[in-house]
């Protein structure tokens, strides 16, 4: 089996193929996603001859964008690549009235940090002129090479096996604890322990700094560690606010933060209209399994398989693999999970083209019909546009089930 863990190469990104085909047609592009995910990278080895690169994680460069973003954009012309654009927001203005000039596509590529505060400068600016897309750390697929990947299908999973990356139990444990981030996956020999360390350092003290004004820095810590402890469960802000020692309405703007960052999103509950009590609050995942574990204190891939958190972490991974299949190609799927006040659960709902497709996260390598048991009595408005569930699985090749369910092996997404 191929280790992808060994080289200092460029690692292609899946989602070069979006960008070249959004640059054919806006006059402005841009990469969102958590720091260290590639977008720099990414756009630096994508840059097209004649197109300059400045970043503003410069600050001399991000002050003069921000005290002076017309003389910028005059010094700086388009064709242009502007990194960490999120520390001048008033950029976006400027950059509309250049747009507005002469409007051709490929005129400026952006990158940021801070997803949602950057949205309402681009709504209020760009709208109508830029493609954006949405960047994770690396997927399991293009740690194996499969750069151009594809959209996970529910309706033929068979389609969408990487065979290259399956892999046995422990193997996959391990590639959960390292995660996705490029730094690590260049260089073996850096120590995960002091890069996650650095990383969670300048996090703080770079963008949550910049998005808000936090007094205790510890208490937002002891949340942070908080919430990638409960990864894959419900969002219940009382409890983290019992650990950080702070109310639940601080708790409450520090997961935004969180979410505006890219480090964690919120799942919502599968709701339709039925006599049934379904559950109404949100389940919250990490983006990244490696910083997930480190935060949560996990340092040894054996007492991890052998823990309770063993399940919730890998649920977090599929999670993370399912949104990076579909960034991919710049989508977000309508994706839900569903629980109601009996018991039953489902972890994911995929809805797609008039479908509704359960999907079950199992750390099983002997799948059973039994455990898919609530997916066929998930409540919709038509028993027609409910579809053949998947069990996601720890097998090492894929299977049918009764029913004409899949049994899919979780180290092939």
């Amino acid at each position: 089996m191929k280790e992808p863990r060994n080289s200092s190469a460029y690692m292609s990104r899946s989602l070069s193929y979006k960008v070249s085909e959004l640059n054919r047609f806006y006059p402005c592009i841009m990469v969102t996603g958590a720091r260290q995910v590639g977008k720099s990278t990414l756009l630096q080895h994508m840059l097209p001859a004649g197109m300059k690169y400045v970043s503003l994680d410069d600050f001399q460069l991000a002050d003069y964008a921000r005290k002076d973003p017309m003389g910028f954009l005059e010094q700086y012309s388009s064709p242009l690549c502007i990194d960490e654009v999120q520390y001048a927001p008033d950029l976006f203005r400027a950059i509309k009235i250049k747009v507005d000039e002469n409007r051709h596509p490929g005129m400026y590529w952006l990158t940021g940090s801070q997803r949602f505060n950057m949205m309402q400068g681009v709504s209020e600016s760009l709208a109508g002129r830029i493609g954006i897309v949405d960047m994770y750390s690396l997927s399991q697929r293009e740690l194996y090479g499969d750069a151009k990947g594809s959209v996970f299908n529910p309706a033929a999973p068979e389609t969408c096996l990487c065979k290259e990356s399956i892999c046995n139990l422990e193997t996959l444990y391990e590639r959960i604890m390292l995660g996705g981030y490029p730094e690590i996956q260049k260089q073996p020999q850096l120590p995960t322990y002091d890069f996650f360390r650095d990383y969670v350092q300048t996090y703080v003290e770079r963008d949550v700094r910049q998005l808000t004004k936090i007094t205790d820095e510890a208490a937002f810590m002891r949340m942070l560690r908080s919430v990638a402890m409960r990864t894959g469960q419900q969002l219940v802000y009382s409890d983290l606010a019992r650990d950080a020692g702070v109310s639940s309405k601080t708790v409450a703007a520090w997961v935004s933060i969180l979410q505006a960052s890219g480090i964690v999103e919120l799942l919502e509950p599968y709701h339709v209209n039925t006599t049934k009590r379904l559950a109404k609050t949100p389940k919250v995942y990490f983006m990244d399994t490696g910083l997930c574990c480190w935060l949560a204190g996990w340092r040894n891939t054996a007492t991890l398989m052998e823990s309770n958190y063993a399940g919730a972490i890998l649920e977090t991974w599929v999670y993370g693999q399912l949104m990076r299949s579909y960034a991919s190609e710049g989508k977000r799927p309508i994706i839900s999970y569903y629980r109601d006040h009996d018991g039953a659960e489902v972890d994911f709902i995929i809805e797609e083209n008039g479908g509704i497709y359960p999907m079950e996260v199992k750390r099983s390598g002997t799948p059973s019909d039994n455990d898919l048991r609530w997916c066929r009595n998930i409540p919709v408005a038509s028993w027609a546009t409910l579809k053949a569930p998947i069990l996601l699985c720890t097998i090492e090749d894929l299977r049918g089930m009764p029913h004409g369910a899949t049994a899919f092996p979780i180290s092939g997404m």
